[in-house]
């Protein structure tokens, strides 16, 4: 999911290229005014090619959920309390591609590409976007507002009881993030020598 222009806001699903054998790696990455490194990534607990899955993302003013078969993998909470933007003010759309990213993909890079393999298929069912329409027109300080359950209209997604994870829910992301967490980039010193600000208070 993305919207447009240099400060845009996106949230990414991205499955990473292996060597046969390997466990498959999903990449989740949310960007908030233009600005990503936000990069988690899981193996999974099955093989993705051999059956269809259910990726889903769950996105409201109080958090960003990424479910895979309605298991929650990632959480990214509105923390605008504490000073740090959450993406709430930009209308997004729905991208699926296939694309080229050897240069860093697949084990740093170090395997390319096999094109004797192309041409590459990506295929879907059971497509589904329940969401809040937003024309172009709508300004960005009207969006969230024309997205919130009131009086007259209730979204499903704008409920209380979809403010946070269930009991259930928390109990399998923490046995997600236990067994299958390979990346975080809240642990990489590396790359963050100072911790991101939302590391430092984000639980999941």
């Amino acid at each position: 999911m993305s919207s447009d222009g240099p400060y845009h806001n996106e949230f990414d699903f991205e499955f990473l290229g292996n060597t046969t054998g390997e466990p498959y790696l999903v990449q989740t990455n949310v960007y908030v005014n233009g600005v990503g490194n936000r990069e988690q990534r899981m193996s999974l607990w099955f093989d993705p090619t051999m059956d269809f899955h259910s990726y889903s993302i769950l996105w409201n003013q109080r958090q960003v959920v990424f479910l895979v078969d309605d298991t929650p993998i990632r959480v990214h909470t509105n923390m605008e309390h504490k000073g740090i933007p959450f993406p709430k003010d930009q209308s997004m759309g729905v991208y699926s591609s296939i694309w080229n990213a050897d240069d860093w993909a697949t084990q740093g890079g170090l395997v390319k590409t096999d094109w004797s393999h192309a041409p590459f298929v990506a295929s879907y069912k059971g497509f589904e976007i329940d969401a809040c329409e937003c024309p172009v027109s709508v300004t960005a300080d009207k969006i969230a507002k024309k997205c919130s359950s009131t009086g007259e209209k209730r979204f499903w997604w704008d409920e209380p009881t979809i403010s946070e994870l269930s009991l259930h829910q928390s109990h399998q992301l923490v046995w997600v993030r236990a067994n299958h967490l390979v990346y975080d980039y809240c642990g990489d010193t590396d790359r963050f020598p100072v911790m991101p600000v939302e590391c430092e208070h984000h639980r999941h």
